[in-house]
């Protein structure tokens, strides 16, 4: 697998870690399989993302919950993807 690390390319096994320092950023293209982590220390990590049904374009390997369960009390402003059947007639 290649995957390019503030624009310079990296092979990697398939699985095998790809460890970043400090400021640094990777790109991955739609299709890689990912996970990322934290290891010895706090970490503030963000990924940004292509436009995406939350549906159907997200598979994780063990279930975990999207957004936190509320109850709502207004009608949202915005709405996401997957709340459209839920607030649309």
């Amino acid at each position: 697998m290649v995957v390019a690390a503030d624009a310079r390319l990296r092979t990697l096994k398939a699985g095998a870690p790809l460890r970043l320092s400090p400021g640094e950023s990777v790109t991955l293209l739609p299709g890689n399989w990912h996970a990322f982590w934290a290891e010895g220390a706090d970490v503030l990590m963000g990924e940004v993302s292509t436009v995406n049904d939350d549906l159907t374009d997200n598979y994780f390997r063990e279930p975990v919950g999207r957004f936190s369960t509320i109850q709502e009390d207004t009608k949202p402003s915005h709405l996401l993807v997957s709340d459209y059947d839920t607030w649309l007639p």
